[in-house]
């Protein structure tokens, strides 16, 4: 089916929409776009150079994508803002392109932005995550799949975030956060998240594993590097467990404060 097009949007004839979308009056699409399948575009969203966009994708009033990287490094480049499928972005939201030649930043498949959220370039989100009001990611960050911000959280430049992990409002933090966690405001380890946990498919066996390798790690008076050694020797193998000592040892920055 043909898209619905309106004829008050500002849209470059060398743009790809695919088939079945809807762009509302007042939308900004530049040359080098590619929007997918069935999405919907609402007014006064610009969507600029280097956005490649997935299928069924709804963005809201105000929102622009592939917006210039604000970083300092920044030359004019030419890069990509990379959108999967199914993403919800809701008003006034911005996501940056990446600042150098070939790089990206990434969003993946079936997350929600909510009202003023920021994701700054070359961050890399996976799926299913949501972002809370007015969330701010810096750039080079990584965030992997199933995580959750919520209102007025600050991930500064270059850090992680594990699967399954919750960050509570307002918090401000500049390490990483390991996989299946609640960061609290004060920036320290607030328990197992165990609910999300459930919905990533983890058992009432492995939650008991997960939450003693943390207690190795946050409640124990050895050093990170140490504490994964303990994980390896004193707690059952399985994908989680390993999936975590992965996250920590490639910690380049450190991880959360420990209680």
């Amino acid at each position: 089916m043909a898209s619905v097009i309106s004829d008050k949007a500002e849209i470059s004839p060398k743009a790809k929409i695919g088939n079945n979308c809807k762009i509302f009056p007042f939308v900004y699409i530049e040359d080098d776009v590619e929007i997918g399948d069935e999405c919907i575009i609402f007014p006064f969203v610009s969507i600029l150079n280097g956005t490649r966009m997935g299928k069924k994708n709804k963005v809201h009033q105000g929102s622009v994508i592939g917006a210039l990287p604000q970083d300092f490094e920044f030359r004019g480049e030419k890069s990509e803002c990379i959108i999967g499928d199914n993403n919800i972005i809701r008003e006034n939201v911005v996501i940056n392109r990446a600042t150098h030649h070939g790089c990206q930043t990434v969003l993946g498949n079936d997350n929600v932005l909510m009202e003023g959220a920021h994701i700054s370039h070359d961050t890399k989100v996976g799926n299913r995550c949501v972002f809370g009001y007015g969330t701010k990611i810096a750039g080079d960050c990584e965030i992997e799949d199933g995580v959750i911000f919520s209102s007025s959280v600050i991930e500064n430049a270059k850090t992680r975030v594990g699967s399954g992990a919750m960050i509570q409002a307002g918090t401000t933090f500049s390490k990483d956060v390991p996989p299946y966690i609640i960061c609290t405001k004060l920036v320290e380890f607030g328990g197992v998240n165990m609910q999300v946990a459930h919905e990533h498919g983890v058992d009432e066996k492995t939650l008991k594993h997960i939450a003693n390798a943390y207690r190795l790690v946050f409640h124990g008076k050895t050093a990170l590097f140490d504490a994964i050694n303990q994980i390896e020797e004193q707690v059952p193998d399985g994908p989680f467990i390993r999936h975590i000592i992965e996250f920590l040892r490639n910690s380049k920055i450190g991880i959360i404060t420990k209680m």
